[in-house]
């Protein structure tokens, strides 16, 4: 599979491999290959999800393409977000 977009094909096949979608398994051998980025470090400051509004975490969702996210309670949309 020669994918130019992919940095690191090794590294993503076997993401992939492990069950990792095609998105993530990119996202994260992309990173590794780029040594600007520490995929493996403790990630920004934001607060967690519970301290989020229930209309700011059904803008996260709709920036991110979330089906179904109207109907959603606010639980449901911090599951949704965590497993999206």
């Amino acid at each position: 599979m020669a994918n130019p977009s992919l940095k690191n094909e090794k590294l993503y096949e076997d993401l992939r491999e492990d069950g990792m979608s095609k998105e993530k398994a990119a996202r994260i051998s992309n990173a590794q290959a780029n040594k600007d980025m520490h995929p493996s470090e403790k990630g920004g400051k934001a607060p967690p999800y519970e301290d989020w509004t229930k209309d700011d975490l059904y803008a996260r969702a709709q920036e991110i393409g979330i089906d179904g996210r109207s109907d959603m309670t606010k639980e449901e949309l911090i599951d949704a977000l965590r497993n999206h």
